[in-house]
């Protein structure tokens, strides 16, 4: 076992982080709740999140600079001095969008616990690359390139926290991507089981579906949240979309496209019809409506 693996499942269990973690959190949650503004950070215009991508802008242009800074030379200063500009501009929409992910990780310590130390190793990043900034910018080159690489030392550290949020703890990662959806018709309810206007948690082979009858209709998707996993069957059912209990991502039960973030990726769709007197479904593509027979 490596020192830095080592080193993680401390950070993982040290309770005296969520003194930080729970009420920065709350905050977040408070500042985000607009749903353009909720939807923006996520990143749900996109079918991912936000924060992964933005992470190159920042970490490329540094390390740029870092490059640059070693082997250069006098020459090569103005172009590393643009470079550590360009990461301080973009490094601050990277902060927000990763706050904003990270702030649904509260049900869960341990990336509760990471998510912090990673959010102090890039800000610790971002201050020391500001500094080396102004020094560049007052004629002190050699303070410069010092900060620095100071900066990029926090940020490598960043980063590999990073990745154990994504890989390891699989933040942000979509929840249906594995599930095994039918291909053909199967069987999952009796008709007369689900009345006008309510909705269902059934299975569908191995996979959980929620079932949902309005004007009529029946309407089927995954009953796993694409988010973070949370159950849709105890989420509340309005105007057509059902709203997860867990972050409050919000989906069109008519195709299963995110009305509103956290949630990024789509649920699950499915085909449904009515043969003798039982509700089939079958995995369908998203934006195909249900099927009565």
């Amino acid at each position: 076992m490596t020192f830095a693996h080592t080193l993680t499942q401390r950070i993982e269990h040290e309770r005296l982080l969520d003194s930080v973690a729970v009420p920065l959190a709350a905050l977040v949650h408070k500042v985000v709740g607009a749903r353009r503004v909720r939807n923006l950070l996520s990143g749900t215009a996109l079918g991912h999140p936000a924060h992964p991508a933005l992470t190159h802008l920042p970490i490329g242009t540094w390390s740029a600079a870092a490059v640059l800074d070693t082997v250069g030379g006098r020459r090569a200063a103005p172009y590393a001095d643009l470079f550590v500009a360009l990461g301080v501009l973009t490094a601050v929409p990277t902060a927000l969008t990763g706050l904003n992910d990270w702030s649904d990780t509260g049900g869960e310590p341990a990336p509760r616990r990471i998510g912090v130390v990673h959010a102090a190793a890039n800000s610790t990043a971002l201050a020391l690359y500001t500094c080396s900034l102004v020094a560049r910018c007052k004629g002190k080159p050699y303070k410069g390139r010092m900060l620095g690489y100071a900066g990029f030392g926090a940020l490598m550290a960043g980063a590999y926290l990073g990745g154990h949020l994504a890989f390891a703890n699989a933040v942000n990662v979509n929840q249906t991507a594995f599930e095994d959806r039918p291909l053909g018709w199967t069987p999952v309810l009796a008709d007369a089981e689900l009345a006008e206007g309510a909705s269902r948690k059934a299975a569908a082979g191995e996979t959980a579906v929620l079932l949902h009858r309005r004007a009529g209709q029946v309407y089927a998707v995954s009953a796993t949240c694409t988010h973070m996993g949370g159950p849709l069957e105890e989420g509340h059912v309005k105007d057509g979309c059902v709203t997860c209990p867990w972050h409050g991502s919000t989906f069109d039960l008519t195709d299963g496209q995110v009305v509103r973030g956290p949630a990024t990726a789509p649920e699950p769709a499915y085909e449904t019809r009515v043969r003798e007197g039982l509700i089939e479904v079958r995995a369908a593509d998203s934006g195909r409506g249900p099927v009565l027979a």
